[in-house]
């Protein structure tokens, strides 16, 4: 309540590019609508565009397209505790588990069923293939895609490293291409970072960019002690919709030289 009525009177986050700190649940939503969305393989094959879009990931980028520096590990997983995107078989009877997405930046999987897997080559299916009820087509749909914890240590040791620059942790709203390329997202508040340290509140923040370029500026992540997820409740897919919930496992990760501005 102490920071509602703060930001009532905060000055509005000044535009211009810096570096960019992301936390919680906006860092979950960067993950989910760029990274998650983006390599469902029905889309990647085109066959969401008609309602969800496509993606700027190609179907044969296993192992070839960049997607992010090498601090950039993504894991979709199906078996992370308390996560609303867990379960034990999905609706095709394939078992879930671990699925390598980026490894070091680089593309290693997709959110997959038996057949899109069989269409690409894949060994087998990622098991992704879901719907949200009985009167429902399974498609595919996200697991747990989780960014995994890397070596910086907790929040307070990344900030220090980091000199100056944002931090952003709330969303407020966000804007995605349909090939979940080109992106805008504003945050409830982002508090500015002053020497290494968090510093005055600012309303109104957003930042946008290009997908890969974005995932490679990323230059640290937070250690696991810092780990945590975060949970969104309302992803829409298909046709008629379907209403998925997912978790996201995140801990803090610093972006260098974003564009940012007042939402």
């Amino acid at each position: 309540s102490q920071e509602a009525v703060a930001l009532l009177a905060a000055p509005a986050c000044p535009p211009g590019r810096t570096t960019l700190v992301l936390a919680g649940e906006q860092l979950g939503l960067q993950v989910h609508e760029s990274v998650g969305h983006a390599v469902e393989l029905d889309r990647v094959l085109g066959r969401e565009a008609s309602y969800a879009g496509t993606s700027f990931v190609p179907a044969d980028g296993v192992g070839k397209l960049r997607f992010g520096s090498e601090w950039v590990n993504v894991t979709a997983d199906a078996t992370s505790p308390g996560g609303l995107g867990s379960y034990r078989w999905d609706d095709e009877g394939v078992e879930g588990r671990p699925v390598p997405i980026v490894r070091a930046g680089v593309l290693t999987g997709f959110l997959s069923s038996r057949e899109t897997a069989a269409e690409i080559g894949l060994d087998r299916s990622g098991g992704c293939m879901r719907a949200d009820g009985f009167t429902r087509q399974p498609i595919v749909r996200m697991t747990n895609v989780n960014l995994d914890p890397g070596d910086a240590g907790t929040l307070a040791d990344l900030l220090a490293d980091t000199g100056d620059g944002l931090l952003i942790e709330t969303n407020r709203s966000w804007s995605i291409d349909n090939r979940r390329l080109n992106f805008q997202f504003e945050g409830e508040a982002a508090w500015e970072i002053k020497g290494g340290e968090r510093g005055r509140l600012l309303r109104n923040p957003s930042y946008a960019g290009v997908t890969p370029e974005f995932w490679a500026s990323c230059d640290a992540v937070c250690s696991a002690g810092d780990w945590r997820l975060t949970s969104l409740l309302d992803c829409g897919k298909g046709e008629p919709g379907q209403v998925m919930r997912v978790s996201h496992g995140c801990a803090p990760a610093r972006f260098r030289d974003v564009e940012v501005g007042v939402a």
